[in-house]
């Protein structure tokens, strides 16, 4: 008897114009998918209208708020595990990364979440290194490895990486960690509900 597919919500991080945030995020799906254990969702924030303002805590959000989230929350909640798809911005990642992470809670919780960098010389990495401290917070289960690409000019016009070994293997290797830890915390779950 074969296990269910992990649901993986891949989040484009990046809303810049110009951007090769989906470039990037597609690709890694494309991985995901060749693995056979994911069924993969991308979600683009460049598509999602969030709200810059919060509820208070404990308040129910705007009808308009809740509409814009109702759909996302859904997804990310249904979700196994996750990739963040981020480049780097002056040292760290995008506010758009930010805030869907903050308007979100418990949809991360006990759960797997991979990174995917981009960026110049760093790869984005240092993005990676910010995004572990928030997501510890909020008891999301950090990946070690990570796939980075530095430099501009990665990517082919069909989508794909000009030199693939490299970030093949690297993202093999994420994608049977994220399969582990999926696994393993769901079962966890199941067991014993994750209180905080």
């Amino acid at each position: 008897m074969s296990e269910k597919p992990i649901r993986l919500v891949v989040i484009v991080g990046s809303v810049r114009s110009g951007r090769i945030g989906p470039t990037v995020a597609n690709w890694f799906a494309r991985q995901a998918r060749r693995h056979g254990e994911f069924d993969v969702d991308v979600v683009d924030l460049a598509e999602v209208p969030l709200p810059l303002t919060l509820p208070d805590f404990g308040s129910a959000p705007s009808p308009e708020t809740a509409q814009a989230l109702a759909s996302l929350t859904s997804r990310l909640g249904t979700a196994d595990a996750f990739v963040i798809v981020t480049p780097e911005y002056n040292h760290s990642f995008p506010a758009s990364l930010k805030n869907v992470i903050d308007c979100h809670y418990e949809q991360w919780r006990a759960k797997p979440v991979g990174f995917v960098s981009y960026g110049g010389l760093s790869g984005g990495l240092r993005a990676v290194e910010h995004l572990r401290l928030v997501f510890a917070e909020l008891h999301a289960v950090g990946i070690r490895d990570t796939v980075s690409f530095h430099g501009a000019g990665q990517f082919d016009d069909k989508g794909d990486p000009t030199n693939p070994e490299g970030c093949t293997s690297a993202a093999n290797i994420l994608l049977d960690r994220l399969v582990w830890w999926a696994r393993t915390l769901d079962a966890g779950r199941t067991a014993r509900p994750y209180a905080v």
